[in-house]
């Protein structure tokens, strides 16, 4: 994706954040919901050996960091298993933080260098002739990004482990993920959390401050923060979801409440348009999803 220097920023954002209250029970929530599904997925999958450890794949970024704390809340540190997936890109910054965070809480890791991963499939594809750079870079992000994913359940299946998501509802509702890629999980923990509630949660359960303020981005090419890539900051992406995608308010109202350009409105909800199709499953003639157990 390319980058989009320009970061549109509301003049005076919705406060999306808990109150104390109702944070300390978020956290509750979801340490049921990881227990939950770690626990039963061996009866929902059927399998025959036991299910018990949470498997994160660890960027040294905040949604990665918070699942891993909570989970070792939810499961205890023998449970939580960590891969850490740079990339020739990835900033020794954020990989050394991904090992920081997985040597704090005392799980096990391991480093899984892509790269060469990525080489070998994309060196494999057949010639088709001259291949337009911007189609290069795009096909070889992508199969970064899903490696990563094919990594961490190889790893699951090796330990008996479930793949737990990273994913926040500001990345879902943008399509700023990929379908196959790190949206293919076995729970998604923070998915119903916009971005200013991850980090709110984040400092409540004591995620290292220089991690909960540090830009998001997604470390695979040359694509630059989360921000620059959609075109607003976090603060104002979740405005506009929680007012207009979801809630009842009109576009220009919104516009009005939060001090942007409608515009700006505007081009969120068309990033909500055009990535709906990622949220959704595969079309079939007859397979309803709650048929297949």
């Amino acid at each position: 994706m390319a980058s989009n220097q320009t970061v549109r920023t509301a003049d005076e954002p919705l406060d999306v954040r808990f109150t104390e209250a109702e944070l300390e029970a978020e956290r509750e929530r979801i340490l049921s919901f990881i227990e939950e599904h770690v626990n039963r997925d061996e009866e929902r999958m059927s399998v025959t050996r036991e299910l018990d450890t949470a498997v994160v794949g660890l960027s040294g970024g905040i949604d990665s960091t918070l699942v891993a704390y909570l989970a070792v809340e939810a499961l205890g540190t023998e449970n939580v298993y960590g891969v850490v997936m740079p990339s020739e890109v990835s900033s020794d910054e954020t990989m050394s933080d991904a090992e920081r965070v997985a040597d704090d809480l005392g799980i096990d890791y391991d480093v899984v260098e892509i790269g060469p991963i990525v080489d070998a499939i994309t060196d494999a594809l057949p010639d088709h002739g001259e291949t337009d750079d911007r189609i290069g870079r795009f096909q070889r992000d992508i199969t970064a990004v899903r490696t990563r994913t094919l990594v961490e359940y190889l790893n699951g299946m090796e330990m008996g482990g479930v793949v737990v998501g990273t994913s926040n509802r500001s990345e879902w509702l943008t399509g700023h993920f990929d379908k196959y890629g790190d949206a293919a999980v076995d729970c998604q923990p923070i998915l119903h959390l916009y971005k200013r509630q991850v980090r709110q949660l984040s400092a409540h359960v004591g995620v290292p401050d220089r991690i909960v303020e540090r830009k998001a981005s997604p470390e695979i090419g040359a694509a630059g923060t989360d921000e620059e890539n959609l075109g607003a900051s976090y603060d104002t992406i979740d405005s506009v979801l929680a007012l207009t995608i979801d809630g009842p308010v009109s576009p220009g109202r919104t516009a009005e409440l939060v001090g942007i350009e409608e515009e700006t409105v505007e081009s969120i909800i068309t990033l909500y348009e055009q990535s709906e199709i990622e949220r959704r499953f595969a079309p079939a003639l007859d397979a309803p999803v709650d048929r297949v157990r």
